[in-house]
């Protein structure tokens, strides 16, 4: 049974800030503290890679003591209105109808709801009464490749149905005006907020890239590496300085045995359609890949347009893939890594 991504639509919240526009606002947060450390945070914010990054606050809010409650409530707030939006949109590029979907799939690691973010799609666009719920939570960066392989899993075994994967994310709410680490700095200086929405079909009369494989790979005993601690403030973020390392360390049998399992190696992949999860990453990746002759494009530019929008960014990056059109028999690999600590992979064909 043939699995393809019949479309993928974005949406942004309304407040947009390029980096030199954030310092202001990065300087009042560090009123008090010595000047070496300020210098320091600063050229963290220059040389994130990010250009500018989308919010669902204006800069002085998310650099402020709010509470964790007024944080989440809006965090909500924003999901709803741009998970409706992409969605809402992608249909529209797909032409397909809202009671013609069988499955969604929400993904979301930056705040808190329930009832699910597809409980309220599901009324706000009139969804059908028995379509199938996902949401997924706690997968971080990596719910955008993961959620791809949950929704294809439930296609491959259902034909003629179609499935939506909605990614909404906001890391501004869980900024820390208290915590003034490193891992509270780089997010602040490598995250911004975002959403997209990708559909899938099994229907044989679709078109666009079919997914041919999908897999997961999980490092032992790294638990520590990425995640969020919950706090009386908030979701507070966790991220070990040994990520670009640990994901050096594993990288060959991340890729090669997932692509020799399909009988392929990495010079028959024509497009990396990467997670841009940072700057250091992307770094160690392309020089990883760059020495197989591949190069890592599209990911920096969306990391620079955007930022790291946690499980949306992949998706934003799967989406100029696609509005290249590629040749037919390209084969493209979507990788993503993300809490736990595992890597998410795709094989696609155009």
């Amino acid at each position: 049974m043939k699995v393809r991504i019949k479309t993928v639509a974005k949406a942004l919240p309304e407040y947009c800030c390029t980096t030199a526009e954030t310092l202001p606002f990065v300087r009042d947060w560090l009123k008090g503290k010595e000047d070496r450390f300020v210098r320091k945070v600063i050229k963290i914010f220059e040389n994130a890679g990010v250009q500018k990054r989308y919010a669902i606050m204006p800069p002085e809010k998310v650099f402020s003591n709010m509470g964790f409650a007024e944080r989440n409530r809006l965090y909500a707030k924003a999901a709803i209105a741009l998970g409706e939006q992409c969605l809402s949109d992608a249909l529209a590029k797909a032409g397909w109808k809202a009671d013609q979907l069988d499955y969604i799939i929400t993904v979301s690691c930056t705040g808190i709801m329930i009832p699910s973010l597809d409980a309220y799609l599901i009324n706000r666009l009139g969804l059908r009464q028995d379509i199938i719920r996902l949401p997924v939570t706690e997968m971080g960066c990596a719910a955008g490749v993961s959620g791809l392989i949950y929704a294809k899993n439930f296609l491959k075994e259902n034909p003629g149905k179609r499935a939506a994967l909605v990614s909404v994310e906001s890391p501004s709410a869980t900024f820390q005006y208290q915590d003034f680490s490193m891992a509270n700095i780089v997010s602040a200086a490598i995250f911004g907020d975002g959403a997209a929405c990708v559909l899938l079909s099994s229907d044989p009369g679709e078109d666009g890239p079919q997914i041919l494989d999908q897999g997961m790979y999980h490092f032992y005993d790294a638990e520590q590496l990425m995640g969020f601690e919950l706090t009386d403030t908030g979701l507070q973020m966790v991220l070990d300085v040994a990520v670009p390392e640990r994901i050096a360390d594993h990288f060959g049998q991340v890729i090669h045995p997932f692509l020799e399992a399909n009988g392929i190696a990495i010079k028959d992949i024509d497009h990396l359609v990467f997670h841009p999860g940072g700057k250091k990453i992307i770094q160690v990746v392309e020089s990883l890949f760059g020495e197989l002759g591949k190069d890592l494009e599209l990911t920096k530019t969306v990391l620079g347009e955007y930022g790291n929008m946690s499980s949306a960014t992949v998706l934003y990056v799967l989406e100029k893939f696609i509005e290249r059109s590629p040749k037919e028999g390209d084969r493209g690999l979507m990788l993503s890594f993300g809490p736990g600590f595992s890597a998410q992979r795709i094989l696609l064909q155009w």
